[in-house]
């Protein structure tokens, strides 16, 4: 078995990776972690009582190093001082920001960086893009839940449009993480809706960077727990059938279903699926995902680039069952 710790357990995407860790033939949850240490795992969530139970651990260094497996379910400027010491070794799976970006931009939207030299050593995990890099990798920066649902969308379609794409974002308020704040409180969201750091929104970039779009990025927070819609709309240069485009680009992709009509968080929530649609109006085309925001927009993304950088099959243990009805 491979002896994995995780590092930021008591979040929501701890928590995820847990339920996904449980059904893993060769993963096998150690040691739990957290900034502080001294709960128990199914003291914060009870849901795990006689399920799976367990202390949390205060994060050191040299005990972690002891795993062959790492994920750093943890915020922005903590994974870098993590992993600046982990970095050779033991196999990461960076939740984080910290190594998405190429200096200048993480440095624009985030943080001065502290550990520069690992950026070129990081695969950005997004498998049907990057597999054969996260193969020879073993430090992958699990990409954020927005670029994740944007990136696959446009991707099939970068060599057919225009540059300049307007990225219309709505998440479930689970993506915000389990910290309150006024946008996540339940008077502002119940049976509400709104837009929240239009354009400015620090995912623009990385949407940009991948892509080498310029994005105009505006998300928007729904009253529900989990999920992610996104809709895509840029002008087309070539004339060509949107669906046929997306078959043929994601052919042997399990998990990204192509759907014949425009997509819907339900269908996708508790799975690994990214479902996409496209359809286009003259030179005008609308492009249109969904996903789960805490699994392939987190944690079910980061088992799939856990099992590639150990040469197992990148399937393993992906959720497929959705939360239906």
């Amino acid at each position: 078995m491979i002896k994995t710790a995780i590092v930021g357990a008591s979040g929501f995407t701890g928590l995820e990776l847990i339920k996904i860790l449980l059904n893993h033939p060769h993963f096998e949850i150690t040691t739990l972690y957290g900034s502080e240490g001294g709960e128990r795992i199914e003291g914060l969530y009870p849901s795990l009582k006689g399920v799976f139970e367990g202390e949390i651990k205060k994060a050191n260094i040299d005990d972690i190093a002891k795993h062959d497996l790492v994920f750093l379910a943890v915020p922005h400027k903590t994974a870098m001082a993590l992993v600046k010491e982990l970095y050779g070794r033991v196999k990461i799976v960076d939740f984080s920001a910290d190594y998405r970006l190429k200096q200048n931009n993480y440095e624009s939207y985030y943080c001065p960086h502290i550990d520069p030299a690992n950026l070129e050593n990081a695969a950005y995990g997004l498998p049907e893009i990057f597999r054969e890099f996260i193969k020879k990798s073993t430090l992958i920066a699990n990409p954020g839940c927005y670029p994740t649902a944007t990136i696959l969308g446009l991707y099939p379609f970068l060599d057919y449009i225009e540059d300049g794409v307007f990225v219309d974002a709505k998440s479930g308020v689970s993506g915000a993480g389990k910290k309150l704040s006024e946008t996540t409180h339940f008077v502002t969201d119940n049976e509400n809706f709104f837009a929240y750091n239009p354009i400015k929104h620090r995912h623009s970039v990385e949407i940009s960077e991948k892509t080498g779009l310029n994005v105009t990025f505006v998300p928007q927070l729904l009253p529900i727990t989990r999920g992610m819609q996104i809709s895509i709309y840029a002008k087309l240069k070539k004339d060509i059938d949107p669906i046929e485009v997306l078959k043929s680009h994601y052919q042997n992709e399990e998990f990204i279903r192509i759907q014949n009509k425009p997509v819907r968080i339900k269908d996708v929530a508790g799975t690994h699926y990214c479902d996409v649609f496209a359809m286009r109006n003259g030179e005008m085309l609308f492009i249109n995902t969904a996903i789960d925001n805490l699994l392939r927009g987190a944690s079910s993304q980061a088992v799939a680039n856990a099992n590639l950088i150990f040469g197992l099959d990148e399937n393993i243990a992906l959720p497929k069952i959705a939360y239906v009805p």
